[in-house]
């Protein structure tokens, strides 16, 4: 849908007319529900609005009416290309009001899993831009693979896109045998799918100059903005979450922090792509820390908290304490202790942060969950104002725009 508006300009001046479009909110190159109204001078952006809201849900409202471990089902909502990021953020969030102190094995186990997914979360990314540049082969090479790490999360807890994944405390049960094997696999196959992906794209010379250049944002502005994450990093801040504020033991490993220089569509691409080669490496870390474990602490998957920790079944339905801690805590009837805390992970897309205020109650008074999609989307209007209507889609990619992270 469009219209036509006159531009007023000086007497006696040729006068010209531009064109309102909307892009979205169901327009399929915006990769998400949220609109975009674009002002244009032919193929010129002159200016742009952008509108969030489409998919609102009140996660923040809804979740002051439930226990803490039924919130975790609203965070997988959030950035849903890597769920389980979002699950462990939470339950580190609840593990500091409750000072929860969680295993060595039970860190590394998470570590594991929150790689994997930002693995998945910027193979999406870096995929989909080259998808909205031309290149659709590569998209179709690499899913294959975001496939797998999807089996991985099916053996873990049963789920694939929304996981719902760990508990207050760790885990609900170990990793089986099945989740190690396809974790070697991934780790031994998809390294040379990543390195045929970056022989289509990195210096492919229509790609090139469809990204360089275009979508770039100076270090002041997103720092101005709250950028956080690989959009911030790609303009040249070497900010990460995971170093600055480490937490689930990433003190332990060793990787860098890719930074770029311009902030652009080409730079965000890359800073994410080597990102992924930190992640498997990490990943790698963990296994190894993991397997060389030896003791009682090379089968523990949870911390000792009978009060948030539903007990096995098979002591439900044989020891009366097990069935009364099953109850209690399946009917939300456990209270939590007053207090005030926040907490934040480096998310796909940054700093994922939790707010949490308790009175005491069975509920949070008070949830805030700091979007990192939601505070980029502001800045679109200025990034893409001057540039074409093409590099507004393929910047759109490039941020990594997730529609469920901006509507909390």
């Amino acid at each position: 849908m469009s219209e036509t508006n006159h531009i007023k300009l000086p007497e006696g001046s040729i006068g010209r007319t531009t064109t309102t479009l909307n892009l979205g909110p169901t327009h399929p190159a915006t990769h998400g529900v949220f609109q975009n109204i674009l002002e244009l001078d032919g193929e010129r952006i002159v200016k742009a609005e952008a509108t969030v809201g489409y998919i609102h849900r009140a996660f923040e409202k809804i979740a002051e009416r439930r226990p803490l471990y039924q919130i975790t089902t609203l965070t997988d909502r959030l950035n849903y290309c890597s769920a389980p990021i979002n699950n462990m953020g939470w339950h580190l969030t609840c593990e500091k009001l409750l000072r929860i102190h969680t295993p060595k094995r039970v860190d590394y186990l998470r570590v594991i899993v929150m790689e994997l997914a930002r693995i998945t979360d910027h193979l999406i990314c870096t995929s989909i831009v080259g998808v909205d540049a031309g290149a659709f082969t590569g998209f179709l090479y690499v899913m294959q693979f975001r496939e797998l790490v999807y089996e991985i999360y099916e053996e873990i807890c049963g789920a694939r896109l929304t996981t719902n994944m760990g508990r207050i405390g760790g885990f609900e049960r170990d990793f089986p045998p099945a989740a190690w094997e396809k974790l070697e696999r991934f780790l031994k196959e998809y390294p040379k799918a990543q390195k045929e992906l970056e022989t289509l794209l990195v210096r492919n010379r229509i790609f090139y100059e469809r990204t360089r250049g275009s979508g770039a944002i100076s270090a002041e502005r997103a720092l101005n903005y709250g950028f956080t994450g690989p959009n911030l990093r790609a303009a040249g801040v070497d900010y990460d979450v995971r170093v600055h504020e480490p937490y689930c033991s990433y003190g332990d490993f060793d990787f860098r922090i890719p930074v770029g220089t311009t902030g652009d569509n080409y730079d965000r691409f890359m800073v994410r792509t080597e990102e992924i080669w930190q992640s498997l490496s990490i990943i790698e870390q963990a296994y190894r820390k993991i397997q060389d474990m030896n003791g009682p602490d090379a089968s523990v998957y949870h911390a000792e908290v009978p009060e948030y920790y539903l007990p096995q079944k098979s002591e439900v339905y044989t020891k009366m304490e097990a069935l009364i801690w099953h109850f209690k805590i399946v009917m939300g009837e456990v209270d939590i202790p007053a207090g005030e805390v926040y907490l934040a992970v480096e998310g796909g897309n940054g700093e994922l942060g939790f707010y949490l205020i308790s009175d005491g109650g069975r509920s949070p008074y008070r949830l805030h969950f700091r979007r990192p999609c939601f505070i980029y989307y502001q800045a679109y209007e200025e990034i893409v104002q001057g540039s074409m209507l093409s590099d507004a889609v393929i910047t759109m990619s490039s941020l990594n725009l997730i529609a469920g992270e901006m509507d909390a």
